[in-house]
């Protein structure tokens, strides 16, 4: 299972890679493995400003939709719009081209408060 080194992980599987006031945010590798397919990307929020653990979208799959949280406060500026024709970039490349949003993160500071690639590792191989 791939889990990079450069990137902040949620409990419920989102990563979220900062550049600085920005984050880019996806699922991760064992979130598209467990979720089979993706046939579908909704996200509705462009422009908005979520709270952490708001809900910023859903990714549909072959059995199941699963809502998709917000890591941190931040507002949504851009939808991987390439996930409209083929959703199913999430599962070649969850951490490249099959990225979900971007945003401006509110206040960076409360990165710190997600999970480090060692951590999320220990949750997922819990």
């Amino acid at each position: 299972m791939n889990i990079p080194e450069n990137l902040y992980y949620t409990n419920d599987h989102e990563w979220i890679k900062v550049e600085g006031n920005t984050g880019i945010i996806g699922v991760t590798d064992f979130a598209q493995h467990q979720l089979g397919d993706i046939v579908f990307v909704d996200v509705a929020t462009v422009g908005e400003t979520l709270a952490e653990g708001e809900t910023f979208g859903t990714i549909e799959a072959v059995k199941t939709v699963s809502d998709l949280f917000m890591p941190v406060d931040s507002e949504v500026i851009e939808f991987n719009e390439a996930l409209n024709n083929e959703p199913e970039l999430i599962n070649k490349d969850p951490y490249n081209a099959g990225w979900i949003i971007k945003v401006t993160i509110a206040n960076p500071s409360k990165l710190s408060g997600l999970l480090t690639a060692e951590q999320y590792k220990a949750l997922v191989e819990a």
